[in-house]
């Protein structure tokens, strides 16, 4: 006989209506997570029920106002905008660019074409341009001829036959003097009095100090530093760390994970009670307000209205519809008598037109073979030459 319990096998998640559980938590929960669930999600569902029915009353009055005043507001306005407001704004607006037009743009442009152009063209430069081809031009070439021949020529001959030669040796010489004077004591004297003081005297003894006491002494202080700060961090994280992290793992993390998942079951359940409850007060306001309505449509105004057709409009429409043909018809004879009066007493007064004498429609006459009288009673023949026929 065998007292171990089997394992039993995994139940499938249950299901409220079309959704599904919420699924089991990770194990390793501990007691405070199974104490506060139950009572958690009963204080969140009786928050959350009002919250939601509230909720799914606007979507409701949201839908409702959607479908009965924003899409016909909306199709009102598209089509007061395509219909009316861009008609009439482009017709402002053509109207504006017109005016704009015809008081900034045409009258200037007109000034421009007409006045400036015409005077500044004809009035300035085309003189301007002759003087300048006919006069100025070969006058300056003439200057230019004198310059280049009577002082340049003169100038680059003595600049280049003698200036050149002493120039170049005069620049030597300043050069070696300079030289002498400006650069070579100076480069002695930084590379044999201040480059040997500085190395030797400063640069040395520097290195030393930092190679054998600084590095050294740096090191302990950073040994130091880096003992204390662990020393810190460890404290740290056993006395502040480690209690924080307990915390949120063993009750915030679970109180919050229960809080959120009662607000989303009771979320849940309060849609199930608020369609539950819009259920009732449809089937209410059905019963006591919509049944009644279509019983009195149906069982009183319908028979109501039809007798009233069948006994008032019709017969009142028929009446209406003999009285206008009636009434056409009494107009149309009153109206052919007036014009039959008025021609009458035309006629008196001036005589009306002489009739057009009747003539006898004349018959037409056959022509015999290779004749142009007609013979009447014959037959006519065809019209074709015996040379056409033969």
């Amino acid at each position: 006989m065998n007292f171990e319990k089997s394992p039993q096998p995994p139940q499938p998640p249950q299901r409220y209506g079309s959704h599904q559980a919420p699924a089991h938590y990770e194990p390793g929960e501990g007691c405070l997570t199974t104490v506060i669930r139950i009572p958690v999600r009963i204080v969140v569902l009786v928050l959350v029920v009002p919250l939601r029915m509230v909720w799914d009353l606007l979507v409701v009055c949201g839908r409702a106002i959607d479908r009965a005043l924003l899409r016909p507001l909306g199709r009102a306005l598209s089509w007061f905008y395509e219909k009316v407001l861009t008609p009439l704004g482009m017709g402002v607006l053509w109207l504006a660019v017109f005016v704009g037009k015809a008081l900034f743009v045409w009258p200037w442009v007109a000034l421009w074409r007409y006045l400036v152009v015409p005077v500044v063209m004809y009035g300035l430069v085309a003189p301007a341009v002759w003087i300048y081809r006919t006069l100025l031009t070969p006058l300056g070439h003439g200057i230019a001829w004198l310059v280049e021949n009577l002082l340049v020529a003169p100038v680059v001959w003595i600049y280049r036959t003698l200036l050149t030669p002493l120039g170049h040796g005069i620049a030597t010489v300043l050069a070696f003097v300079g030289k002498a004077l400006f650069v070579w004591p100076w480069v002695a004297l930084w590379r044999y009095l201040v480059v040997p003081v500085v190395m030797y005297g400063l640069v040395a003894p520097a290195v030393w100090i930092y190679r054998w006491v600084l590095t050294p002494l740096g090191h302990g202080i950073a040994a130091v530093c880096r003992g204390v700060w662990a020393a810190l961090v460890w404290l740290t994280t056993t006395l502040l760390v480690a209690p924080v992290v307990w915390v949120y793992r063993r009750v915030l993390a679970p109180l919050g994970r229960e809080i959120v998942e009662a607000v989303r079951v009771a979320w849940r359940v309060a849609g199930y009670i608020s369609r539950a409850v819009g259920r009732g007060i449809k089937w209410l306001a059905w019963n006591l307000v919509g049944c009644p309505a279509r019983w009195f449509y149906q069982s009183v105004c319908t028979p109501v209205g039809h007798a009233v057709r069948d006994m008032v409009w019709r017969p009142a429409k028929q009446a209406a519809v003999a009285a206008g043909r009636a009434t056409r018809d009494a107009l149309r004879s009153a109206g052919e008598m007036v014009r039959q009066a008025r021609r009458d007493g035309w006629r008196a007064l001036v005589g009306g037109p002489v009739p057009p004498e009747a003539v006898e429609p004349g018959v037409r006459h056959a022509r015999t073979l290779g004749s142009t009288t007609t013979v009447p009673g014959a037959a006519p023949g065809p019209e074709i030459s015996l040379h056409k026929q033969g």
